[in-house]
């Protein structure tokens, strides 16, 4: 049962004889922020006040009277102004947990009304390692899957991969200048992503000294030859941020070689599109390499996703979609919802800073194409009602333009959502790099995590063998990599702490694993199988303090998953699961489980204990969290 749902339901036919829409003041109740006022307060007689021209206060007790306790609440408070103070009955409390225990889904039943998603998460370039801007989305869209799946929903789980845009282009160009055998043949997806850099890494080179120089040839012209001077070089050989740094390693940069540098940026830039659009164009030798590249690519990929227990229903590239574009085009052109601009076909969406262009002036489609074109295959194969798109939130407009144009285009009963996301930041506070100004790859990110944790798990279970520690450590590392992101609202840049990440104390993925694994010793050391708890459960006394609110806290584990579904945000679980293993803790040191006073009370502490650790498990499982029975 979803405590809140409910509750806001018995409010909602409260409120009937008062105002004409009850919804709005039903939500208004909400969880007690502090115990001593109950287990849920509302507030919504104080916003009835001045529409009812009645005090708050009487208000409060009218509807407190017209609430249908059904056996579930004591007699409600009312205080203050007019609060509404609820608190849920101990026998009743009782009773759903006993429920909550013998049901393997922990009392949650799927939605009555399931719908179809499609969630494109992930979605690297495949001729590159993954990095750690990649993180985000990857871990964002499999808790996404998760919870959605467990919930009763049909998800399918897109990677759609970058495998054919102008980073191949680069990739091509670089083999057929710059390849090295031996190289390829020892690491295939090393080799390329060097390539890829070597072209890309020249094209920022002259990128870095074009408008520079720009602004010194408009100086030299006006016949200002000394101040044109001094701005070359404060501009690209004077601190820490200039072009010199980032793209020439700390060479000084001549205008001899800033002229060199555009040159030969501009001859790559050109030739990689036209290696491009060789490839787009069904050229035998481009096909015939990419065709060659794409295994070791796929397999890099599935290596890092296997390691992350993540796994995808359909892994479509943008090459799976490139004979649609042509038709996605001419039906737009039918429908009138595109215009040529400059020799170039785009839509116009209204507030957008730019066009939405579906072909460009050299005939060449792109990402809208694409696109479009996905939206229309996702229709057509999986008739979804939802499309999410996990990615970051700096393509906002694209995706505002994307959904607009879809909904003229004929697709305005699909619900289309950008799930945006910020940034990992470095201690710095920028998008976080390695020293020399990389992104740090994803390997080397979850390979660091792993060795912080064997640290921690090598100080705390001495008792295992070698081998069980380093199986520990790659689920406590990989686990805390995913938490530290999952905790965090997902609109918001986080700060990447390593250190923090595997904390034993706080909100961590190590301490909630912890928790569970401490709560699975009391079960060996008495030697008490928790199944038999779960097959007739035992009567629940919740005499002390602690005890009810971890029963409480318990039974709040549906709304919380309600909460996360309903928002897109993994972060409520991850809060719900910190509230639980506080009360968890509360409970643990004031109530004594295998040395109980009576067998009834050692056998109710026990189920409490069962409850908390399948909770645990289950809400670190849809986050992708693996537990460990000893830690």
């Amino acid at each position: 049962m979803n405590l809140l749902t409910h509750l806001q339901r018995l409010f909602h036919a409260a409120l009937r004889g008062l105002v004409a829409d009850p919804t709005p003041y039903a939500a208004m109740v909400k969880p007690a922020q502090d115990v001593r006022f109950g287990d849920y307060q509302a507030n919504c007689a104080m916003s009835l006040a001045k529409q009812l021209g009645q005090k708050p206060r009487d208000i409060a007790e009218r509807i407190a009277g017209a609430l249908d306790l059904s056996g579930m609440l004591e007699k409600p408070e009312v205080a203050g102004p007019g609060f509404i103070n609820l608190r849920l009955r101990t026998d009743w409390l009782a009773a759903q947990l006993q429920r909550m225990a013998a049901d393997e889904r922990l009392g949650i039943e799927p939605v009555q009304s399931p719908r179809t998603y499609v969630i494109d998460y992930s979605s690297p370039n495949v001729a590159k390692p993954m990095h750690v801007g990649h993180l985000r989305s990857t871990i964002i869209g499999d808790a996404l899957a998760r919870l959605l799946r467990f919930l009763g929903h049909k998800v399918i789980a897109d990677n759609h991969l970058g495998d054919w845009g102008t980073q191949f282009g680069m990739i091509l160009w670089g083999w057929k200048h710059h390849r090295n055998p031996a190289a390829y043949k020892e690491d295939p997806v090393g080799e390329l992503a060097r390539l890829y850099r070597l072209a890309q890494g020249l094209i920022k080179r002259g990128e870095a000294c074009a408008r520079p120089l720009a602004r010194v040839r408009e100086l030299e012209e006006q016949g200002k030859a000394a101040e044109a001077a001094a701005l070359f070089d404060r501009l690209l050989n004077q601190g820490d941020d200039s072009p010199r740094v980032k793209a020439f390693g700390g060479q000084t940069i001549t205008r001899e070689i800033a002229e060199r540098a555009i040159r030969e940026a501009t001859a790559v830039e050109e030739a990689a599109r036209a290696e491009t659009v060789k490839l787009h164009e069904g050229d035998p030798e481009n096909r015939q390499l990419w065709e060659q590249f794409m295994p070791h690519c796929l397999e890099a990929l599935r290596r890092v996703y296997d390691r992350l227990d993540i796994h995808f229903d359909e892994w479509l590239g943008e090459s799976a979609y490139d004979a649609m574009l042509p038709g996605v085009v001419e039906d737009l052109q039918k429908k009138r919802l595109v215009s040529e601009s400059e020799g170039a076909l785009c839509a116009f969406v209204e507030g957008a800073p730019a066009p939405f262009i579906v072909r460009k002036s050299d005939g060449a489609f792109n990402y809208a194409t694409t696109d479009l074109a996905t939206i229309k295959y996702r229709k057509d194969q999986f008739d979804p009602d939802v499309v999410l798109y996990v990615v970051d939130h700096r393509q906002g407009d694209h995706f505002k333009q994307l959904f607009e144009v879809a909904r003229r285009w004929g697709y305005g009963h699909v619900q289309f959502e950008h799930v945006a996301f910020g940034t990992v930041m470095g201690p710095d506070r920028r998008p976080f790099r390695t020293k020399e100004g990389d992104v740090v790859g994803l390997e080397s990110l979850l390979d660091e995590a792993v060795a912080r944790a064997r640290r921690v798990v090598d100080d705390n279970s001495p008792e295992l063998t070698a081998d069980e520690r380093a199986q520990v450590a790659e689920v406590v590392g990989t686990g805390a990599v995913k938490y530290a992101d999952l905790s965090q609202n997902r609109t918001s840049d986080y700060v990447y702490d390593p250190d923090k990440m595997v904390a034993m104390d706080g909100n961590t993925a190590t301490y909630m694993q912890y928790a569970y694994a401490r709560n699975r010793s009391i079960f060996r050391k008495g030697g008490v199988d928790p199944s038999s708890l779960r097959k007739q459960p035992v009567k629940l006394i919740l005499d002390t303090a602690e005890e009810r609110a971890l029963a409480v806290q318990l039974l709040r584990f549906n709304e919380a998953l309600a909460s996360a579904a309903e928002e897109y945000k993994p972060n409520l679980i991850t809060a719900y699961l910190w509230e639980l293993s506080k009360a968890y803790s509360g409970f643990f040191v004031n109530c004594p489980v295998l040395k109980a006073p009576t067998p009834e009370l050692r056998q109710s502490r026990l189920l409490l204990c069962d409850l908390t650790t399948r909770v645990i498990q289950r809400g670190l499982d849809m986050l992708g969290i693996r537990t460990v029975e000893r830690m």
